[in-house]
């Protein structure tokens, strides 16, 4: 592994974790030349995954995009990155395990859904009003109502 501020390929692990989920590999590694540390983390290759959406093209899913949408609903709220990362390696994990290769769009939006109403309500309202094409104030009002029966 090449150390990603001088270049040197000589590094060394000094720390492995498995995440909770099993599915990923966390690597404290220290070059030895400048003797900076650095993380690396190391998933299983796994079958690629195509999002249906909703007009009916197809693209890879991407783990990027889902975290950016998790990431974005939590901004300026009191969840940890933690907590964001755990919440998206949940969701990819539900979608592998179902063993389909092709999901639609809207499966992945109710596990986000789901995921941030028990993470925070608030990102929860901010998610679903876009997931869900709010339009007006009685949407936020009639969804808020639904959250807090």
């Amino acid at each position: 592994m090449k150390c990603p501020f001088c270049g040197a390929e000589d590094t060394k692990v000094t720390d492995s974790r498995d995440s909770s989920d099993g599915l990923e590999i966390r690597r404290r590694r220290e070059c030895e030349k400048c003797e900076k540390r650095f993380t690396t983390y190391e998933r299983m290759e796994q079958h690629p995954l195509v999002v249906i959406k909703k007009d009916g093209r197809r693209e890879p899913f991407s783990r990027e995009k889902l975290m950016s949408g998790i990431v974005k609903s939590c901004q300026k709220r009191d969840v940890s990155v933690e907590k964001m990362e755990e919440a998206g390696r949940n969701i990819e994990a539900s979608l592998r395990s179902e063993d389909k290769s092709e999901i639609p769009s809207g499966t992945i939006g109710e596990l986000v859904a789901r995921a941030l109403k028990r993470l925070d309500k608030v990102a929860y309202i901010r998610f679903a009003s876009i997931y869900k094409d709010f339009e007006d104030v009685k949407d936020f009002e009639k969804e808020i109502k639904s959250i807090k029966k």
